[in-house]
C-alpha cells in the first residue's frame, strides 16, 4: 500500500466515523457520549458542524478516531472466546464507562 493510498484510507475512515457520529448523536445524544467516549462539549460541536465542516475535517492526514482504552486487560476481554464472553464483554462495557470522555486540548 503506498502512502497515498494510506492517506485515501485514513481521509475515507475519518468522514465515516464523523458521519456516524454525528448520526449516533442526533439520535441520542446522552447514548451517543458514552458509546463514543467524548464529551458533551465535543458532541455539541459534532452535532452543529455542516457538510462541508465534516468533509474538510475527515481530509486530514490524522485518524480522528481512536481505542478507547490503552488497558491491556480490557482489550483482552472484549476479544475472549471463552463461554463467558458476554459477561466478559459487560465487564468490559463496565470498565470503560468509568474512563473519562475525551477533552479537546
Amino acid at each position: 500500500m503506498t502512502a497515498n493510498d494510506m492517506m485515501a484510507e485514513i481521509r475515507d475512515a475519518n468522514l465515516s466515523y464523523l458521519m456516524l457520529a454525528q448520526q449516533m448523536i442526533r439520535a441520542d445524544k446522552v447514548t451517543a457520549i458514552f458509546r463514543l467516549g467524548i464529551s458533551a462539549d465535543i458532541a455539541d460541536l459534532l452535532e452543529g458542524m455542516s457538510n462541508a465542516q465534516i468533509l474538510k475535517l475527515a481530509g486530514g492526514n490524522m485518524m480522528l478516531a481512536r481505542f478507547r482504552f490503552d488497558d491491556a486487560a480490557i482489550l483482552g476481554m472484549l476479544t475472549s472466546h471463552s463461554k463467558d464472553r458476554a459477561l466478559a464483554q459487560s465487564h468490559a462495557a463496565i470498565l470503560m464507562a468509568g474512563q473519562p470522555a475525551e477533552e479537546i486540548a
